[in-house]
């Protein structure tokens, strides 16, 4: 298991802006890391008060971070190359996300292509339910 003080050494994103808490897999070309939002996450404040439900982007940017994980462990960067996000081919949401519930995420990196790589993702929720499938591609910058 990666904790989030090593997964700071891994990617470039820090807090209020990292969105992975620990990584407890990675296995070839497939990654799974965790995440629970807390009930105080700021976001919160704002999306649905009184009913609050994790925005759609903020779970698609923590896939892509795992992802920039798993690109960082599997290649060997120059310094200062970042994974960045180059398109998104589709993001289906399944099920919505609430505060304190343990999301795993689970990130495969399929062809790469020079600087991309296509890429898959999914967040599931405690229960093993399928909140979001994406399909998604990054490039290095």
């Amino acid at each position: 298991m990666i904790p989030i003080e090593n997964i700071e050494d891994i990617i470039p994103h820090r807090p209020p802006f990292l969105f992975v808490d620990r990584i407890v897999a990675l296995e070839g070309n497939r990654i799974v890391g965790e995440k629970i939002f807390p009930e105080t996450s700021d976001f919160f404040r704002g999306h649905y008060p009184g009913n609050p439900i994790t925005p759609g982007v903020i779970l698609c940017e923590t896939v892509f971070q795992t992802a920039a994980a798993l690109i960082l462990k599997l290649f060997p960067l120059e310094k200062g190359t970042t994974p960045v996000l180059a398109r998104i081919e589709n993001a289906r949401f399944k099920s919505i996300v609430k505060p304190n519930e343990i999301l795993r995420i689970e990130v495969t990196c399929g062809e790469k292509m020079g600087k991309f790589f296509m890429m898959e993702g999914n967040v599931f929720k405690e229960g093993n339910v399928l909140a979001l499938n994406t399909k998604f591609s990054l490039a290095l910058a």
